[in-house]
C-alpha cells in the first residue's frame, strides 16, 4: 500500500511543470501585454515609462498596455535626523 502511494506521489511530482516566474518588472510603471497567435508566444514586457510610449509600441499589434500592478515607484530618500552645521564664531 505504501509503495502505491509513493509511486503516485512520484508520478505527480514528475508530471507537474515548473512554476512561472513573475513577468512584471517593478522598476517600470507601464506594461505591454502581447497576445500570442499560432506561431508567436504570449508575453508581457514591462519596460515603458508612460502609457503613450507603450501605446506607440502596441500600435498595429495584438497587444494592450496596462498599469504595472507591481510598480514600486521612485526611490525615497531614507528618513533620518537632519544634521545641523555648527557655525563658527570668530
Amino acid at each position: 500500500m505504501r509503495l502505491n502511494l509513493y509511486l503516485i506521489a512520484v508520478i505527480g511530482v514528475c508530471i507537474a511543470g515548473p512554476a512561472a516566474a513573475q513577468a512584471y518588472d517593478p522598476n517600470y510603471p507601464v506594461c505591454l501585454e502581447v497576445y500570442g497567435g499560432r506561431l508567436t508566444p504570449e508575453y508581457i514586457d514591462c519596460s515603458f515609462t508612460s502609457l503613450p510610449q507603450c501605446q506607440a509600441t502596441a500600435s498595429g499589434r495584438s497587444a494592450t498596455c496596462s498599469v504595472n500592478p507591481f510598480y514600486k515607484g521612485p526611490a525615497k530618500p531614507p528618513k533620518g535626523k537632519a544634521q545641523r552645521q555648527r557655525q563658527r564664531s570668530d
